[in-house]
C-alpha cells in the first residue's frame, strides 16, 4: 500500500534531522546524492514519495540505515509537534469547519504551534463530549428499557454481589442500617463524609485518591436517601465503572448502580421471602413491602419489578407520574399499552386521564393506597397507586397487574373501575366536539415550557455533571 501523507511527512522529518545534524544544506546533499535539492525539499516537505535506491544513498551519505530513516518515531519535538498539528488539520472535525490550516515554516515558533495544538485537543476534547439530543437519549434510554424488560428487569449477577457485600458487612436482617452502609463503604477502603458544599450537579462525589464518598447532609425522611445515594457511589467502583463513553453507557450505568443500591436496601433472599408469605397470604401491598425494608414507596415498587415476575411469577407494570400527567419513569412487562413517541420512548408522555396514575391525584386522602381496575384495549389491569409532593410538585406512584393476578394483592375488592381506549385520540385526547364547536378560534392558551427541552444532557466526562465544579471542590477538601 502506498504510504499515508502522515507517513511521508515523518519520513521528510528524519531525512531533514540527518542533513542537519550533519551540517549540510540541501544542494550539497542533493549532489551528494545525484538529485536536485529542489527535490529533496519536496521530500522532506512530505510531498513526494522517494525511491528505495534513493533512501539507501540518504542513509549512506549521513551515516544511518534505512530502516531508521523509516522510522514512525519523530526525529525530534519539533518535528513532533509539527506532525500533531498535521494530523489535527486533517482530522474531520477541523476539516468540517471549513477554515484555512496554518501554515508552518521556518520562522513559526514552537510555543505558536504549542498553542495552535492546544485549541486543536480542545476541540477534539467537545467533540468526543458532544451533546445528546433529546432525540438521540430518548431512544437510547427506549433500547435500554426494552433490554430490560426481555431481562424482566432482572441482574442476577448484581443480586448476588449485593448480597456477598451484605454478608460481609455482617447485615443479617431488617432495614439497612447507616452504620452497616458506612461498613460496606471502610471494607472498599471509603470514608463517608457529610458536606453542605457538593456541587449542585452532583449527588455524590468520590475522591479515589483519598478514599472518601462526599455525600450531602441532608436526606429523604428515613434516611433511604443518604443510604442510597453512598450505596450507589460504591457501585461504581465494586462493578468496575470507567468514564462513559457515550449517553447509553451513562445511562447504563446509572441503572446498575441503582440496582446495586436497591438490592442492598431490600435483599433478594429476604425480600423474595416476604413476597412469597404476602402470595400466600393474598396480602400483597407496596405499602407492607416498603416499610418492611424502611425505603420509600418508589423504592419499593421498582423492587417489585425486579422480583415479582422473576422469583413469584406475576407480570406487572410501574409508573411514576407527575402532576401534569407526564410519564418520568416507567416499566411493564404486562403489555399495558403506554403512550410512546416515534422513538418508542414512554417518558414525557401523558398518560390517559382514566388510568390510576391520574386519576389518584383526585382523591382527598393521599395517606393511603388508592386502588382502581381498568379496562384498556390490551385487557383489564388492577392498580394500586399512591401519590406524594416534592418541591418539584405532585407525583404518583402505581404498580399494577393483569386482572388475573390482582387476586393476590391487597386492594382487589376494589369497586372502583374506568375504562380507558386509549390510544384512540376520542379517549382523552381529542377535544369535546361540544367544546370544540364553543372555544375553538376563541381561546389561546400559553403553554409552559418544559426548560429540559433547552437543557444539554452530556456534559464533559460524566453526563449531566460539571466537571469544572466537581474538580475544583475535591481540590477544596483535599487541602482541607
Amino acid at each position: 500500500m502506498p504510504p499515508t501523507s502522515l507517513e511521508l511527512s515523518t519520513l521528510g522529518h528524519r531525512i531533514r534531522h540527518q542533513r542537519v545534524s550533519h551540517g549540510l544544506t540541501l544542494d550539497e546533499l542533493g549532489a551528494i546524492v545525484g538529485v536536485a535539492g529542489s527535490q529533496l525539499s519536496l521530500i522532506e516537505n512530505g510531498k513526494r514519495e522517494p525511491k528505495l535506491s534513493l533512501l539507501q544513498a540518504i542513509a549512506a551519505a549521513t551515516g544511518t540505515d534505512v530502516t531508521d530513516l523509516l522510522s514512525a518515531e519523530p526525529p525530534n519535538r519539533r518535528a513532533a509537534l509539527e506532525l500533531e498539528l498535521e494530523r489535527a488539520q486533517h482530522s474531520p472535525v477541523f476539516r468540517s469547519l471549513g477554515i484555512p490550516a496554518l501554515r508552518v515554516t521556518k520562522a513559526t515558533s514552537d510555543e505558536t504551534i504549542e498553542s495552535v495544538l492546544g485549541l486543536h485537543r480542545e476541540l477534539q476534547r467537545r467533540e468526543r463530549a458532544a451533546i445528546a439530543t433529546p432525540e438521540e437519549a430518548r431512544r437510547a434510554n427506549t433500547e435500554l428499557r426494552l433490554r430490560m424488560r426481555a431481562k424482566d428487569n432482572y441482574l442476577p449477577d448484581i443480586e448476588k454481589l449485593a448480597e456477598k457485600q451484605l454478608k460481609a458487612a455482617g447485615h443479617v436482617s431488617g432495614a439497612l442500617t447507616h452504620r452497616t452502609v458506612s461498613i460496606m463503604a471502610s471494607q472498599l477502603g471509603f470514608e463517608l463524609i457529610y458536606v453542605d458544599d457538593l456541587p449542585h450537579s452532583a449527588r455524590s462525589v468520590t475522591d479515589l485518591e483519598n478514599g472518601r464518598i462526599y455525600l450531602p447532609p441532608a436526606s429523604i425522611p428515613g434516611g433511604h436517601g443518604l443510604r442510597s445515594m453512598a450505596l450507589q457511589a460504591m457501585a461504581h467502583r465494586l462493578l468496575g465503572h470507567t468514564p462513559p463513553s457515550d449517553y447509553a453507557d451513562f445511562l447504563q450505568q446509572r441503572l446498575e448502580i441503582n440496582y446495586f443500591a436497591a438490592c442492598c436496601l431490600m435483599p433478594e433472599t429476604a425480600s423474595v421471602a416476604f413476597l412469597t408469605q404476602a402470595k400466600k397470604d393474598r396480602n400483597l401491598a407496596v405499602e407492607d413491602f416498603r416499610d418492611a425494608f424502611g425505603v420509600t414507596h418508589e423504592a419499593a415498587g421498582m423492587r417489585l419489578t425486579n422480583l415479582l415476575t422473576q422469583h413469584i411469577g406475576i407480570r406487572l407494570h410501574f409508573l411514576r407520574v407527575d402532576g401534569s400527567g407526564a410519564i418520568t419513569r416507567a416499566y411493564e412487562n404486562d403489555d399495558l399499552p403506554l403512550p410512546m413517541d416515534v422513538t418508542g420512548s414512554v417518558e414525557g408522555q401523558v398518560v390517559c386521564r382514566h388510568f390510576a396514575a391520574r386519576s389518584a391525584f383526585s382523591e382527598q386522602n393521599r395517606t393511603v393506597e388508592h386502588y382502581q381496575y381498568t379496562d384498556t384495549p390490551a385487557g383489564t389491569f388492577w392498580c394500586s397507586s399512591q401519590t406524594g409532593r416534592t418541591s418539584d410538585g405532585e407525583f404518583s406512584i402505581t404498580v399494577g397487574v393483569p386482572f388475573d393476578d390482582a387476586r393476590w394483592f391487597r386492594g382487589r375488592e376494589t369497586q372502583k373501575r374506568a375504562i380507558s381506549t386509549c390510544p384512540d385520540e376520542s379517549c382523552c385526547r381529542r377535544p369535546d366536539a361540544e367544546f370544540t364547536a364553543r372555544w375553538e378560534g376563541r381561546a389561546w392558551p400559553s403553554a409552559r415550557v418544559h426548560m429540559q427541552m433547552f437543557s444539554p444532557l452530556p456534559r464533559g466526562a460524566f453526563p449531566g455533571v460539571d466537571d469544572g465544579e466537581v474538580y475544583a471542590f475535591l481540590d477544596r477538601h483535599a487541602q482541607g
